[in-house]
């Protein structure tokens, strides 16, 4: 099997733009993910947000993870477990309005490095939707128009530890599914590998790379290629040993009142009446969502198809601005 794609956006300046932007397009096309490298943000800056993350997660949440583990009986376990993740999480939100100073156990030097860090990855995120606009033949900025909505996109972050797990085989990380939203940038471990994709029928590994930002894409950015991009289906598997395995996952997806559908120019003449793909609200595909993470994308896209017709004979056409 080809390699995972990681791609050097330095090259992005230099004589060597086609051939990386082409690496690109065919890691959307053909992965619906790939790994960045010499992507920006100052390794010192990662450094510090990995030290930190995983020292709040000894300090803070680390015996609540053992005794909630214990309480559910998670810790012997003999036959596989199927409605429960084997993970300690907790989430950042950073637009349309930041929670970061409510979060509770946060030190504040933490809490000033994560909004640094949020900043940088929020950059980044754009930088790459401006990317995939020029490789789709998009304007500049379509995507991030799109995303908008009335007030801003919605962004926010995952923060992740999968401790060591006594039975891997039954409990993963993370059940398999797709990511609702837009384009995810994921900063995971550099030291313990866990994430993993589906292509062609197989479970690849995503290699952990020191420094690197791992870019995933979500059903959102499906819908609106019409098809030419997809979102994959991905999981972590948990490790029976080490000190565990940090993730954080930045989430950069349409404003809850964005009407989300198929861009004009990727429609072909042939499906001019009848699109691939629906159109929709995006809040309203999050409550679908909400209810059906673990199960395949298809049915929640046929269901807000399903939507997008009665709307239609009841009320007119979505409006599209």
């Amino acid at each position: 099997m080809e390699s995972f794609p990681i791609i050097n956006l330095e090259k992005l300046n230099g004589e060597e733009r086609g051939l990386t932007m082409e690496k690109i397009k065919d890691a959307c096309e053909n992965w619906g993910f790939f790994e960045c490298v010499n992507h920006g943000i100052p390794h010192e800056l990662l450094d510090r947000v990995e030290k930190m993350t995983k020292e709040h997660y000894k300090k803070c949440m680390e015996d609540r993870f053992k005794e909630s583990i214990k309480n559910r009986g998670l810790d012997s376990v003999r036959s596989e477990v199927n409605d429960v993740d084997w993970e300690s999480t907790f989430y950042l939100k950073h637009l349309p309005a930041s929670n970061i100073s409510h979060v509770p156990d946060l030190d504040d030097d933490y809490r000033t490095l994560m909004k640094e860090f949020a900043g940088k990855i929020e950059m980044l995120s754009e930088e790459l939707l401006d990317l995939l606009c020029e490789n789709l033949g998009l304007e500049k900025g379509y995507l991030k128009k799109v995303f908008y909505g009335s007030k801003s996109p919605t962004f926010g972050t995952k923060v992740s530890n999968y401790p060591p797990c006594p039975k891997p085989d039954l409990i993963k990380g993370l059940r398999a599914h797709t990511d609702a939203g837009g384009i995810i940038l994921l900063f995971q471990d550099d030291k313990v590998s866990g994430l993993q994709l589906l292509k062609d029928g197989e479970w690849v590994d995503v290699p952990p790379v020191k420094h690197s930002i791992v870019v995933n894409l979500g059903d959102q950015l499906e819908v609106i290629t019409n098809g030419k991009y997809k979102s994959v289906e991905h999981r972590v598997i948990a490790q029976t040993d080490g000190e565990g395995r940090m993730s954080i996952a930045s989430f950069y997806n349409p404003g809850s009142d964005s009407v989300i559908f198929p861009a004009p120019e990727l429609i072909g003449k042939e499906n001019e009446k009848k699109d691939n793909y629906p159109k929709f609200v995006f809040e309203d595909y999050m409550k679908l969502y909400s209810a059906v993470k673990f199960q395949a994308k298809e049915p929640r896209f046929e269901a807000m198809k399903a939507m997008e017709t009665t709307v239609a004979n009841n009320v007119g056409p979505l409006a599209t601005a």
